[in-house]
């Protein structure tokens, strides 16, 4: 991985270094300035645009964003897993205090399963077709502690079945992936995960594809296990409505960018992004008009080959006339919300900790959200 990417061209403050959510050293995660491009032959994609953010023990931030905003190559960059062959990654990723961009891939390995794990978003393609279940977890365990016997390694796997509520887990460990349920497979996914007890655990898309209710039991199953292992958790989801449920924190992901970060409340009741408000306004809610149309966002997700001058979200927002041409020539900067202007009727924007890239004005944005909100007819 080269640590030698120059910045893009630009303001000099297209990315100007702001600090963490919650950054301190009691975060065991730090992302600060990252920075992942692919070569391809149609050019180079700028994946991840210098992106900070950071994770306490014990506490969840949910990424969200269309497909292609750079959600997961973010936590794949966390994990080591581009390819570095075609892969370029700056900027500084803190995992317990040690440097993961430019470590030797063999550190990483040890790293990844024993300080970090993943759960996979498709897990029917994330598990091996010809080795059981039982197998598999039991084999992720013993890479981590080569002293353990097959049997202690296999005892060690079924218990962990058992704990994210798999039923009859002897029997279980035997059976191959296309033997389960969708849900218990994620369920065994989660098991393989939490196997080595890691300090970080990012979960990629966990309940796509699942039922409300099996959904609802993955979550609840989360919550318990970081309650039990008081492990950090990235949540990378487009489904706003998990992160209300179960996320402290909320990144806000568009072109690779961040466009908004803040606190659950800070970001779901009182946004500041016309991005994340048009993620708001295409969720049904239970408390609005029944008959109102949902207010979709027009447009589709720019390419990261091309990304459109200024804010990358210009050509999709609906008002961009309103900066004075400054949306389509300047890259708005993450800044602090200016909680004198930024009052929801709840009071609860606060300058601290919530932050946003756009060029409108705080009290200009506050009054544009609520005629979005009002349009559609959602009481949040």
């Amino acid at each position: 991985m080269d640590s030698s990417d120059p910045a893009p061209s630009g303001k000099p403050d297209d990315h100007p270094t702001v600090p963490a959510q919650r950054a301190n050293e009691d975060a065991y995660l730090r992302v600060s300035d990252l920075r992942v491009r692919f070569d391809t032959e149609d050019g180079v994609v700028r994946a991840v645009d210098g992106v900070s953010f950071a994770v306490e023990r014990g506490r969840t931030l949910g990424i969200v964003g269309e497909s292609g905003s750079g959600k997961s190559v973010t936590s794949l960059a966390i994990l080591g897993l581009h390819d570095p062959k075609r892969t370029t990654i700056t900027g500084e990723i803190s995992v317990g205090g040690r440097q993961v961009v430019g470590l030797a891939d063999e550190e990483v390995r040890r790293l990844r399963g024993r300080d970090m794990a993943m759960i996979f978003q498709d897990p029917l393609s994330a598990l091996h077709p010809y080795y059981t279940v039982g197998r598999q977890i039991a084999e992720a365990y013993r890479v981590h502690h080569p002293k353990a016997s097959r049997r202690a390694a296999r005892q060690r796997a079924i218990d962990m079945l058992d704990r994210v509520g798999i039923p009859q887990p002897a029997r279980r460990f035997d059976q191959y992936p296309h033997e389960f349920s969708g849900g218990m497979r994620q369920r065994a996914m989660i098991a393989m995960s939490l196997v080595n007890d890691p300090a970080l655990l990012i979960a990629d898309e966990p309940t796509t594809a699942l039922d409300v209710t099996v959904q609802a039991q993955i979550l609840d199953l989360l919550a318990d296990l970081q309650a039990e292992f008081h492990s950090a958790i990235i949540l990378i989801t487009h489904d706003l409505g998990v992160v209300g449920q179960v996320a402290d924190e909320v990144l806000v992901m568009y072109g690779g960018r961040a466009v908004e970060r803040g606190s659950v409340e800070q970001v779901l009741r009182a946004p500041q992004h016309p991005y994340t408000w048009g993620l708001l306004s295409s969720v049904p809610s239970l408390h609005g008009d029944a008959d109102a149309d949902l207010l979709p966002i027009r447009g589709n997700p720019p390419s990261l080959i091309n990304l459109p001058p200024g804010c990358a979200f210009h050509p999709r927002c609906r008002y961009a006339d309103r900066t004075g041409g400054r949306s389509q020539s300047e890259v708005p900067a993450l800044r602090p919300v200016d909680a004198a202007d930024a009052t929801d009727a709840a009071g609860l924007a606060e300058a601290t900790g919530h932050l946003v890239a756009c060029h409108l004005g705080a009290a200009e944005r506050a009054a544009l959200y609520a005629e979005d909100i009002a349009s559609v007819g959602v009481a949040r």
